[in-house]
């Protein structure tokens, strides 16, 4: 009777064991994400119940007991990173493991267009709700940046690439500022190796200076090349570079559309109508563009332009070719009496 109690016994734990078994391979192959995306953000520090309850809280459906057997079997439970996981209809449970191991976290972007100062780019940062916010107003950003500030210029205007940067939430500004950094520090080294020669721009940091005045006197690819030439020409000969852009830059606040001119005349290390050469610093973030610009001149002998008010320039290489243009493109004829 014993024996037979217990071949009974053991016949039924095999049944219930090849049940479990057969139950565990189900939950291997059968989708439990639900039928639309669903998105949970695993923090650092989670424990493997927490990330469990957060699935089934988004209506993720498993039984906890196989996902946990599941990731003791790839030895995954501590290998899980944090992040932000937008899971797609239809996954089985080991795609979600396997997505939650990899780190596919969400990633979101962040755009500095060309022609944006430093105060644009910090507003931007600021603004942003998925980037974590580690600056302050009085922040020194040499310091933040972890730069060595003996390698650096006074501003940091100018440095940053404009760009399109991916990142996943809870970045910190800081980052993707260093990344900003980066890329454009990667660029300027390439553009200046391959520049071209006898140039008046002694240091890649003044080709930054002269490609952000480029990137803010005109958005026309094709007209890059012409601007730069006529600033070249101008920084060669002795000419004052008298652009608007710097002029704009130098006033900050007090610009509010229009100038002046009062403020040509006023003082300013950024006012290229009474002070020689290139600005201290940059006034905007030039692009690849630009920057190719500065170090490619055009080969005319234009050392004049003037806004035709439809985005586009009028060049020219004669005073007086210059003035017809601007009578033209710029001065209202006087109404008839």
């Amino acid at each position: 009777m014993f024996f037979k109690l217990l071949t009974f016994a053991g016949l039924f734990a095999l049944i219930v064991i090849s049940i479990a078994l057969n139950d565990f391979k189900n939950a291997l192959i059968t989708p439990a994400s639900p039928d639309h995306i669903v998105t949970i953000e695993i923090n650092r520090g989670d424990s493997f119940n927490q990330i469990t309850d957060k699935l089934l809280a988004q209506q993720v459906d498993f039984k906890p007991i196989w996902f946990e057997i599941l990731a003791l079997q790839q030895k995954a439970a501590h290998k899980i990173k944090a992040g932000e996981y937008e899971i797609p209809a239809g996954l089985t449970l080991p795609q979600i493991l396997a997505q939650l191991v990899e780190g596919k976290s969400k990633q979101y972007s962040i755009t500095f267009p060309e022609g944006w100062s430093l105060k644009d780019i910090l507003a931007t940062l600021k603004n942003n709700p998925n980037i974590d916010h580690t600056l302050q107003p009085t922040d020194d950003l040499n310091v933040a940046l972890k730069i060595d500030t003996a390698l650096m210029p006074k501003s940091l205007e100018g440095l940053f690439f404009p760009d399109t940067y991916f990142f996943e939430k809870h970045t910190t500004d800081i980052t993707l500022l260093k990344k900003a950094y980066s890329k454009m520090q990667r660029i300027l080294a390439k553009e200046w190796a391959a520049k071209a020669e006898n140039l008046p721009i002694l240091t890649p940091y003044e080709t930054l200076i002269l490609a952000s005045i480029i990137e803010k006197e005109t958005g026309q690819g094709n007209e890059r090349p012409l601007i730069s030439g006529v600033f070249i020409r101008r920084l060669k000969s002795g000419m004052l570079l008298q652009t608007d852009p710097t002029v704009i830059y130098g006033m900050q606040e007090r610009y509010q559309g229009n100038i002046s001119a009062e403020d040509l005349k006023t003082e300013s290390p950024y006012n290229t109508y009474i002070m020689n050469g290139l600005p201290p610093t940059p006034i905007a973030m030039p692009g690849k563009e630009a920057i190719y610009a500065a170090l490619h001149p055009d080969n005319s002998k234009n050392i004049y332009f003037v806004a035709k008010g439809d985005g586009t320039h009028q060049f020219s290489s004669t005073l007086k070719d210059h003035n017809q243009a601007v009578n033209k493109f710029q001065r209202k004829p006087s109404a008839p009496r």
